[in-house]
């Protein structure tokens, strides 16, 4: 392998730019998958990882590569505070000057890799090629003024904090920030996001769907690591910061985070139920469930979607996990969901739902949820309603439906299934 190789095989491999940096936690997953992305993205991009996951240093890395890659772009990095803006410029600064980069670019160019231009906000390299005057990379705090700049390429990194969990003001403060960015990106350019979510409403709902990486699933926290955090803060704000979901401050039900399991077997020959949804805001929920012993075993769908929308795709996930009949409630439309469930050659039982619904939810889901194990697969706004549930929750479809099949499965008649689904108890 020749040195031109070595220096596109680094580029390839940017963990290993990072060990040699001294940066030696990063890994190849998820740091060195999450560089190669933001260098290579095309595409505005938000990446959403647990607090302590070393998403700033990729980002030093990968502002580092954007500058040595191509000299035609500038880029804007925006951070909460000028404080933390000058943190970062400096640690991109002093990976600029680090051996390795200047070796590759002089691998790569033939050129020395000099400086410029250097201060607690800005940095420019003989790299640079852009004929305007902006800096090559210039750090904003999210309360700096943005009139007349313009980028190629825009970094957020954390814009979004404790304030903006705390204060509606702070939130809607960053998100009019975050809607300029817009005006001050250049035709072809991107938006790159990273950092934690706060709180239901901050800015990442304007913000492209994320990819996410939870405590769970990067492989840098044990689990004693998650233990002692969790008991070291709230359920709300550990949820938020370490398993990138929201759940209710207040009052919330469940708080103990879901349990997985991968084999769909275990849900054979068990029972399907549908919350129908026939317009307005709700949702359409679907549930499949099997107890074993004394877990049960669920799964769960939810749209945004009137029922006749999604009727055929609740009954082929009821089929490819052969969970029947499927139980629908009949108070609403007197069963007519049910005579169209018996028209797809599905067999469906229709039910009178005589219980309150927050009594139903706080007694028979809250009793089985530390019981309840959930097939991979199930929609995370599914297991986002559930966690978020309250007695005041805006949307309860899911866990209404959950409920149900745990109330169905914990009667003790067996045979008795209207009184089991009814609460006719």
């Amino acid at each position: 392998m020749n040195e031109i190789q070595m220096a596109q095989e680094l580029i390839a491999n940017p963990e290993a730019i990072g060990w040699a940096l001294g940066y030696t936690d990063l890994r190849t997953y998820p740091h060195g998958k999450w560089i190669r992305e933001l260098v290579s993205t095309t595409r505005d991009f938000t990446l959403q990882a647990h607090r302590g996951s070393y998403k700033t240093t990729c980002l030093g890395i990968v502002i580092a590569l954007h500058v040595i890659r191509d000299g035609s772009k500038n880029i804007i990095f925006i951070r909460k505070t000028d404080k933390d803006v000058e943190e970062v410029i400096k640690s991109v600064q002093r990976i600029l000057e680090s051996d390795i980069i200047r070796d590759i670019y002089k691998t790569l160019t033939k050129h020395e890799l000099q400086i410029i231009k250097a201060t607690a906000s800005e940095i420019t390299t003989n790299t640079y090629t852009a004929p305007r005057g902006a800096a090559q990379i210039k750090g904003i705090g999210i309360g700096g003024s943005l009139t007349g700049k313009h980028a190629d390429i825009i970094i957020t990194d954390d814009i979004v904090n404790v304030e903006d969990r705390i204060s509606k003001a702070e939130r809607e403060r960053t998100k009019a920030v975050y809607q300029e960015l817009q005006n001050i990106k250049n035709r072809g350019g991107i938006i790159i996001n990273t950092g934690t979510p706060w709180h239901k409403e901050d800015a990442f709902c304007l913000m492209p769907k994320p990819e996410q990486y939870d405590c769970w699933h990067t492989g840098m926290m044990t689990d004693e690591d998650i233990e002692r955090l969790r008991r070291s803060m709230s359920p709300s704000l550990f949820a938020a910061n370490y398993e990138l979901r929201h759940i209710a401050v207040e009052n919330a039900l469940f708080t103990k985070p879901p349990i997985f399991f991968k084999e769909s077997t275990f849900l054979r020959d068990g029972v399907a139920h549908i919350d129908a949804a026939y317009g307005g805001d709700d949702y359409t929920a679907f549930t499949c469930g099997k107890r074993i012993g004394g877990k049960l075993y669920l799964y769960g769908r939810i749209w945004q979607r009137h029922v006749d929308r999604v009727l055929d795709v609740c009954l082929a996930e009821a089929q490819r996990l052969m969970c029947a009949p499927v139980w629908v409630e009949s108070n609403a439309d007197k069963g007519f969901l049910a005579t169209e469930i018996r028209k797809r050659g599905v067999k469906a039982i229709d039910y009178p739902e005589k219980e309150n619904k927050y009594i139903k939810i706080s007694t028979y889901l809250r009793k089985w949820w530390e019981d309840i194990e959930w097939l991979e697969g199930t929609d995370n706004e599914y297991i986002t309603q559930i966690m978020d549930y309250t007695e005041d929750a805006e949307h309860d479809d899911a866990p209404d439906s959950a409920s149900v099949m745990c109330r169905y499965w914990d009667a003790r008649n067996r045979q008795n299934y209207r009184t089991a689904f009814g609460g006719q108890q």
